[in-house]
């Protein structure tokens, strides 16, 4: 009977993939193990793309619901899958309730908001010598107290090729973005408008692309499809729409296409750190000190303002000039000092 393990992954598309460096690491450390990931239903896609994950159970609960019978429930049908070990990336206390529920004998995770009683192998966070996400995920895959690597894995998502194939025919689009190189640029941020870039700076920078010899491909959810046909009204050379219309697999599988990204922080902008792409990413109300695109090939770009970071979802003082100063051209300039625009 093959040894299995539970990881509760986070509740935002980023922060899954910032977990991936653990995963990595507790491959490493235990390769006996069977990796299970146990995620909110708008994540559960990453599970599949994710190296060293074996299978993806749901967890059915919205942000805040306690649902206590329901809790009882998985952990009963956790129980019996015969887990011997959990690791909890959330903080709250409810993330620690369902493999306390479920009796799996040793349960690590961070103190925090009253749950030191359902974890066993508690850790206490020491947040300056671990200021990044990624950091205080990984060392949770190691004994406590042990140093961290001087250098942690990078993050890696898998390509469905099959099925990228099948995405692109039912979109109208040609295979690898036909002739000319993909730019993709993902106008949104689920934590709220602070964090996402003007829709006029996006239909700019659209243009300017399409110029240089770029398709141009709007990314993200459907709640960003408001956001994406403001910047198609408003761009001379308007980019493909594909907000709404993909799942984040699909979504995961058509960015692998791209030549370039440019990304507000969000969990798409991870999914192109993953992917390797070369990448641009906008950060206004949040900080890269803390959850960085974690590959070689992101440029992070920031405004400067004093004001930034606040990690407001609005702008405190109504002016936004995190994101507004941030212009389009010094995007392009930045892309042009980097070699990733093409010629035309």
């Amino acid at each position: 009977m093959s040894r299995r393990a539970l990881i509760v992954a986070p509740s935002w598309v980023g922060d899954t993939i910032i977990a991936l460096p653990m995963v990595a690491l507790l491959r490493d450390r235990h390769p006996e193990l069977e990796l299970d990931l146990l995620a909110p239903p708008w994540t559960l896609a990453l599970g599949a793309r994710m190296p060293g994950i074996s299978e993806t159970l749901e967890s059915p609960f919205r942000h805040g619901e306690l649902r206590l019978a329901a809790r009882r429930a998985l952990g009963r049908m956790l129980a019996g899958r015969g887990y011997e070990r959990c690791w909890v990336l959330p903080n709250s206390l409810k993330s620690a309730l369902v493999p306390w529920l479920a009796g799996i004998p040793v349960r690590t995770g961070y103190v925090g908001e009253w749950r030191h009683w359902l974890l066993n192998d508690t850790r206490r966070l020491d947040v300056e010598s671990m200021p990044q996400l990624a950091q205080r995920f990984a060392a949770l895959a190691l004994p406590a107290g042990a140093a961290l690597p001087a250098r942690l894995p990078a993050p890696r998502l898998l390509v469905d090729e099959a099925a990228r194939s099948r995405t692109l025919l039912r979109l109208g689009l040609a295979e690898s973005g036909g002739a000319r190189p993909v730019a993709v640029l993902c106008p949104g941020a689920e934590y709220g408008p602070a964090k996402r870039w003007p829709p006029s700076h996006f239909a700019e920078l659209a243009d300017r692309l399409a110029e240089s010899g770029y398709n141009v491909w709007l990314l993200g959810s459907g709640k960003d499809a408001d956001t994406a046909r403001e910047i198609v009204s408003l761009a001379a050379r308007p980019p493909v729409d594909l907000c709404g219309r993909t799942s984040l697999g699909e979504a995961i599988d058509l960015m692998s296409l791209a030549r370039l990204v440019v990304s507000n922080d969000s969990g798409l902008m991870h999914v192109a750190a993953a992917l390797d792409r070369p990448l641009v990413a906008l950060y206004g109300s949040s900080s890269p000190a803390y959850t960085p695109p974690m590959s070689e090939r992101a440029l992070v770009l920031q405004a400067g303002v004093p004001c930034s970071p606040c990690f407001r979802r609005e702008c405190p003082l109504g002016h936004f000039d995190c994101m507004r100063r941030l212009t389009p051209a010094r995007v392009v300039a930045a892309l042009s000092d980097n070699a990733i625009t093409p010629r035309p």
